[in-house]
């Protein structure tokens, strides 16, 4: 008799290596018209991340060099060595949560050191195959904290729009919001309406027309318009990136070691086992977080260019990414999802598109330098109010709220609400097990028992002093006690018991222990047990355990036709299986 489901096979997987979607595209033939598609495609992303990566290293506190720095390393790295063809990696939102609190208590070193702690990190799973095991991660857990990494990069927004000054780096939340509303009176006309005039730019340039990318036209627009007010009314003249950070440097990422840095109080923190085991929380947030980004991006990327990405060698990427990407001032990088569909739009061929956007950004910062410093702070933030915007999907997240089941809106506003309040890391670990729990009590409502008589119309070849239990769904640690339980009620009048495992498709040890448990008082009674149909994983766990077949107290057979066969004879024989006799089964404190 054929099981009811059937058994998966395991996905042959790639070889694990560096480069392979590079490998994979130079095998296929690379020709001067894929160069020149990638130039073009390079370009049009490399303008779109020059002002993003400065924005978001200003955002997560630092410089702004050092977002360039990230897309200029970081994103040829990954890209070179990723296993995506049309990723592009660099600054993201997502960090900004992670980034900003080690910046303001440790400054630029401490985040070299943990975005070089997370590259091990993504290395060791890279290496450990677990790029198919961040799909496990459930939908509300990553819409939760995406959703709250949103508010919380818009709310940091504000002081910039606003042209607040603020006393100090709050690096909580709620300590952000008390400061604003203290700063508030002091905020400047100028820098309100450089924001909303960015804000407007922004959203309505792609209706007029999308070859000039909307972050180039704004930021271009409102560095001419600094430069004018600077010039003829300088007491209206707002902050931008020279009046805030004294300019960006006009020179290429120099290689620095991050410990060597000084902390915000001056002095160089010794690199010693207390500065690493303070970074490792932090540290695993970014690689966690990295990984879930930059999977989602070759996701994405693989749907809009009909490619297929290799997870794991994306995964590799990724930490030799961020662990070079420090070493020239570069902090965390992830894939991008809004640059990657900007680079598959643009008809990008290869993984060299990529690497051309980071050779776009270095001569951008040789070349342009002086003219980026006239970019207004209220204008950089105006941009992360809509990359915010857009990251926060409203309406999924409202739809979500409207149709899922309880449980997932549970842990969606648990995720949610802890990544607001406290950290991503909280989020996730609390989001991920309490889905966890939640998942397992659903698997408990489904394991069952069913009790069918012999003689019955499900099993008339069954004799009516025969009892079948049909035992259905895993017999996990959740489950197992209420579906083994119903065994121990078996009518003292039946002559054999079977148990029909076929519907049972994995078993635990604790599955295992409340099945002995429940073998040793049938046998206890007197009765005969038949154990029927045990798939691949419970078989093999059954052999494990010594239970084997007994005569005249237990047998073991392929299918339920073979047990009706066994228990229609009057003296029960041991199991054709192994007709050679074995110790009983086990009870618990056995």
């Amino acid at each position: 008799m054929p099981h009811r489901y059937a058994e998966r096979h395991r996905e042959q997987r790639p070889p694990l290596r560096f480069g392979s979607a590079l490998r994979e595209c130079l095998s296929r033939g690379y020709r001067a018209a894929d160069l020149r598609a990638d130039l073009a495609a390079g370009l049009v992303v490399g303008i779109v991340a020059l002002p993003l990566a400065m924005a978001l290293a200003i955002a997560a506190g630092v410089p702004p060099q050092h977002g360039l720095y990230t897309a200029i390393v970081g994103g040829a790295v990954i890209a070179l060595l990723g296993g995506s063809r049309h990723s592009v990696s660099g600054p993201t939102a997502a960090f900004v949560v992670v980034l900003a609190p080690i910046a303001a208590r440790l400054g630029i070193a401490g985040l070299l050191l943990a975005t070089m702690l997370a590259g091990l990190i993504l290395l060791g799973m890279g290496a450990l195959r677990m790029g198919r095991l961040i799909q496990f991660i459930p939908h509300p857990v990553t819409t939760g904290f995406t959703a709250g990494i949103a508010v919380v990069i818009a709310t940091l927004q504000i002081p910039d729009a606003l042209g607040l000054r603020l006393l100090g780096r709050p690096e909580h939340y709620h300590d952000r919001v008390a400061a604003m509303v203290a700063a508030f009176p002091g905020a400047r006309l100028p820098e309100a309406l450089f924001a909303a005039g960015t804000l407007l730019v922004l959203l309505l340039w792609p209706r007029v027309t999308r070859r000039v990318p909307a972050p180039l036209a704004a930021m271009a627009l409102a560095g001419v318009a600094a430069w004018l007010l600077a010039s003829s009314a300088p007491s209206l003249a707002v902050d931008t990136i020279g009046t805030r950070f004294s300019g960006i440097p006009r020179t290429p990422p120099a290689f620095v070691l991050p410990w060597t840095l000084a902390g915000p109080d001056g002095t160089v923190h010794p690199f010693d086992l207390d500065l690493l085991r303070g970074l490792f929380g932090p540290a695993v947030a970014i690689a966690l977080l990295g990984a879930i980004e930059s999977l989602l991006c070759a996701v994405v990327a693989d749907g809009m260019g009909g490619s297929r990405h290799d997870p794991d060698g994306e995964l590799l990427a990724q930490g030799a990414g961020n662990l070079l990407a420090p070493l020239f001032g570069g902090i965390a990088a992830t894939g991008a999802i809004a640059r990657t569909a900007t680079n598959v739009r643009a008809g990008a061929r290869s993984p060299l598109a990529a690497a051309f956007h980071a050779a776009f950004v270095l001569a951008a910062v040789l070349l342009l330098a002086p003219l980026l410093d006239w970019l207004p702070m209220a204008s950089l933030a105006a941009l992360l109010l809509v990359v915010a915007w857009n990251m926060s999907e409203v309406r999924h997240f409202a739809h979500i709220l409207r149709v899922a089941p309880r449980s997932d809106i549970a842990v969606l506003l648990t995720c949610f609400g802890l990544t607001v309040l406290f950290d991503m890391v909280v989020a996730v670990s609390v989001g991920v097990v309490l889905a966890a729990l939640m998942f397992m009590r659903r698997m408990a409502d489904i394991a069952h028992v069913d009790l069918a008589q012999g003689g019955s119309h499900a099993h008339p070849d069954v004799p009516d002093d025969v009892v079948v239990y049909e035992i259905a769904g895993p017999l996990f640690f959740g489950a197992a006690e209420k579906a083994v339980t119903a065994l121990q009620r078996s009518q003292s009048r039946a002559r054999a018991v079977i148990l029909d495992l076929e519907d049972v498709p994995a078993m635990d040890v604790t599955g295992l222990v409340a099945l002995e448990s429940a073998l040793a008082r049938l046998q206890a009674a007197g009765v005969f047990v038949v154990l029927a149909g045990a798939r691949r994983q419970p078989e093999h766990v059954l052999r494990r355990a010594g239970i084997q077949p007994v005569p005249g107290r237990l047998a073991l057979c392929p299918d339920m036709q073979a047990a009706a066969a066994l228990v229609r004879r009057p003296e029960p024989p041991a199991s054709p299986a192994s007709p050679a006799p074995a110790p009983e089964a086990r009870s618990p404190a056995q």
